[in-house]
């Protein structure tokens, strides 16, 4: 299959590939996310999706040989130098993808969710999608004033995950009771032990800001509110760690373990 071969920094596609690689907003604009590393094309492959264009040194051909994308995927051929300068990350990757985003969606009833009220931290954001994933959680919505779910830093840190879920960004307090699943929250405070609670299946889990927790008028739709043993005596757990503490209950309760 013929590629295109790009030396100019200035090229039109070099550009907008540095904007989806560096801005945390420009696949809203774009409509397109860059997959950056081996590993994130591998994770989107597997799932039986495609990339509208594979982007990769010279170095790297062989490697997208093996991956046998089909005719209709742009290949570009980007010099060494270039590719360093999309980068997000330490030691730069040579490969990546650009990936057509799924159509918007709305919040779909009776799935196994999460729900993310105003988290801030990409990182926190991206280990939440990679729990939810594995654990067998089916849709991640996110509130307004939740870090961007397709951002750089988020997909690196979801690792794959998002292509395994449904996203809902930019959601509504009133989305929510579209769910129509019970509504389990935290508090350090109040509620029952998570480990001798009956937990129900589907759920949705409620994970809130990492300074201010779950909004109150969130919390106040909660059908069950539990709290998680720390005999360490710290105030409260990373919403990250909460979020796999909780997930993994809700799996292993629903597998009957």
């Amino acid at each position: 299959m013929t590629a295109d071969t790009i030396t100019s920094r200035d090229n039109p596609l070099v550009k907008r590939l540095r904007a989806l690689a560096q801005d945390s907003a420009a696949y809203r604009k774009q409509g397109q996310v860059w997959l950056e590393g081996d590993h994130l094309c591998a994770a989107l492959l597997a799932r039986g999706l495609r990339p509208a264009m594979v982007v990769f040194t010279a170095a790297q051909a062989s490697l997208v040989a093996q991956w046998a994308l089909p005719a209709e995927v742009r290949r570009v051929v980007l010099a060494d130098v270039l590719m360093t300068q999309l980068s997000g990350l330490e030691s730069p990757a040579q490969v990546g993808f650009v990936y057509d985003l799924p159509v918007s969606t709305a919040v779909e009833a009776r799935l196994p969710t999460v729900v993310l009220d105003r988290l801030q931290d990409p990182g926190n954001v991206g280990s939440i999608l990679r729990s939810a994933a594995a654990l067998g959680f089916k849709q991640v919505v996110a509130l307004k004033g939740t870090a961007a779910l397709w951002a750089p830093k988020v997909l690196r840190a979801g690792m794959g995950a998002h292509f395994g879920l449904r996203l809902v960004e930019g959601a509504a307090l009133a989305d929510i009771g579209a769910l129509n699943v019970p509504l389990l929250a935290t508090s350090s405070h109040q509620g029952e032990w998570l480990h001798q609670a009956r937990l129900p299946w589907p759920c949705a889990w409620l994970m809130g800001h990492e300074g201010q927790g779950v909004s109150d008028a969130l919390f106040a739709l909660a059908s069950q509110t539990l709290r998680i043993v720390q005999p360490g005596g710290e105030e409260s757990l990373n919403v990250a760690a909460a979020a796999a503490i909780c997930l993994y209950a809700s799996a292993t309760h629903q597998a009957g373990v």
